[in-house]
């Protein structure tokens, strides 16, 4: 924490200090995944054509509109709240309702749904199988830092929210 000599206020510099921006991690895993599939290929449990196929692109759509649904009502509700979405950027508010309500970790919930849709989509094994990695790699490397910052920052506030809303869902 900084302080203003001009206005005598208080102006927190610290931040969560994740492993990675979460967004660049997650853009970055789709390519991976098509670039794995083309240097070792796995085989596709999906058929190409038929009634599976259709089933299975029915429900990765759905899969994906959920998961993108997840991530803008998260964003939605940060902005709205006045604290930013960056993790590089010191949280100005708590925020526990709406979506929040639900899960501690909507937007990462979120890139984790979409991926696995994607993935189930466009029928590549190793774009679903890289969303256990994220998925992990989001729990251990941004989670796990950024709920230590906000106890920090936030105190038993935040250990109340923390007992009362599940991480994910």
């Amino acid at each position: 924490m900084n302080v203003n000599p001009l206005k005598k206020e208080v102006i927190d510099t610290e931040t969560a200090g994740v492993i990675g921006r979460p967004i660049l991690i997650f853009l970055t895993t789709f390519p991976l995944g098509l670039a794995l599939d083309h240097l070792l290929p796995l085989v596709r449990l999906i058929p190409g054509i038929g009634l599976v196929h259709w089933i299975s692109a029915l429900i990765a759509v759905c899969v994906i509109l959920i998961g993108i649904g997840v991530i803008v009502a998260g964003i939605r509700n940060l902005r709205r709240a006045g604290t930013p979405v960056p993790t590089n950027k010191p949280a100005r508010t708590l925020v526990t309702t709406s979506i929040h309500g639900w899960t501690r970790n909507p937007i990462y919930l979120g890139f984790v749904l979409a991926l696995l849709g994607t993935g189930i989509l466009i029928r590549s094994p190793w774009i679903v199988i890289l969303a256990v990695p994220l998925a992990i790699y989001f729990r251990y490397g941004v989670v796990a830092r950024e709920e230590a910052y906000l106890e920090r920052h936030f105190g038993d506030a935040y250990r109340d929210y923390k007992a009362r809303v599940r991480r994910w869902v």
